[in-house]
């Protein structure tokens, strides 16, 4: 499980992050909402150990992410993290992309790689796409790509940082298909996004950020049905 312990994340002066307390449970999805600026994405960077915190603690399985002793790299592998730009090797095909950090990072052999690359990448319905370059995809046919590269280091939780937010609404629903594929099989997750029909389905709970404090938390239909502050009132208001 991941659990966050009065969590606090400064950028200069700005306080993002003002004494977060959360845990998310092995197999659950939570989305979190909330205006931009709220410290949402912040969250996710410092779970995966990208940021540093002020102060408290994240743990995840009860290995302190932050602490010194901690070899990030060995933990990232157990945490994949997808981002608005998809951010691919323009000179790589495909399939090679997804093999890279398995081979580097894992020490697959070429074969090992080749096989789970493959393997994610139907998963993620690009199966004919595995020879051909990024430039070539759609928005959201780079955006499945990039979870496939997730995927392909086995990791036990995923984190999602607004995957939709930079697409074609078009191409949005593929994506979010590709997420609720993978919260079916039991996948954690942990999804920041402004999709609050994705959000009122797939979630197992929902956490409103405003302005750096999870303001409230609870299952969709709750949150969704009977928003208790009036700051959620107003957001949810804007958001129909």
């Amino acid at each position: 499980m991941i659990e966050i312990q009065k969590v606090r994340k400064s950028f200069g002066p700005l306080e993002v992050l003002k004494g977060i307390d959360l845990t998310v449970a092995k197999g659950e999805v939570l989305t979190v909402i909330g205006g931009s600026g709220s410290g949402k994405s912040t969250l996710l960077t410092c779970i995966n150990g990208l940021e540093p915190i002020d102060s408290g603690k994240i743990l995840v399985d009860g290995v302190e992410v932050h602490a010194k002793s901690t070899n990030l790299n060995k933990l990232r592998q157990k945490i994949g993290i997808v981002f608005q730009q998809w951010n691919a090797f323009p000179h790589l095909t495909v399939l090679e992309n997804v093999m890279l950090a398995p081979r580097k990072v894992l020490g697959r052999s070429k074969a090992e790689a080749e096989a789970e690359a493959e393997k994610q990448l139907k998963h993620v319905g690009l199966g004919e796409k595995l020879s051909v370059y990024p430039n070539r995809l759609s928005g959201g046919q780079q955006q499945r790509m990039a979870i496939a590269r997730a995927l392909a280091m086995g990791p036990e939780y995923m984190l999602f940082d607004e995957v939709t937010s930079a697409l074609d609404p078009m191409l949005v629903g593929e994506v979010l298909d590709t997420l609720r594929m993978l919260a079916s099989e039991g996948m954690t997750m942990i999804c920041v996004t402004h999709e609050m029909k994705f959000a009122r389905e797939v979630s197992d709970r929902v956490a409103f950020f405003h302005q750096g404090i999870m303001a409230e938390i609870a299952p969709p239909e709750e949150l969704f049905g009977a928003p208790k502050t009036p700051e959620l009132q107003k957001f949810l208001a804007a958001t129909h």
